[in-house]
């Protein structure tokens, strides 16, 4: 019994990473066909020796996303693509209030006290 669950559940995984790999080669492709192989961000240039390191970037975030006309894709490099979901990644973690206003930051300053510790460091 746990041996079809297991076949089950391997069949079920191997058939969703066959589709996803399916669908990124389409609008991978589409888009390629569509902009030039420059990065959208730091505009560097890519050719066929380098073009695997160009990736398709969906605005929104949402993979399942792709319209035909390719507004929710720009082409970004593989670290400026590394660097946009991280700036995401930062926004989630401090969230701005519903009005705009963004959470407070650390107030804590580790050197607000340095320039009275030095002139006293001088007169010892």
């Amino acid at each position: 019994m746990v041996g079809k669950k297991n076949d089950r559940l391997n069949q079920v995984v191997s058939d969703a990473r066959r589709a996803s790999t399916t669908r990124e080669r389409g609008y991978r492709e589409q888009a390629l066909k569509m902009y030039p192989h420059i990065c959208g961000r730091c505009a560097r240039d890519f050719d066929t020796a380098n073009l695997h390191e160009l990736t398709v970037h969906h605005r929104d975030h949402d993979h399942d996303n792709n319209p035909e006309d390719g507004s929710n894709w720009e082409l970004l490099c593989l670290y400026c693509h590394d660097n946009e979901h991280q700036r995401q990644l930062e926004a989630q973690q401090n969230p701005t209030s519903a009005d705009g206003i963004k959470s407070p930051a650390a107030t804590y300053n580790p050197f607000s006290n340095l320039k009275s510790m030095l002139e006293n460091s001088e007169t010892d």
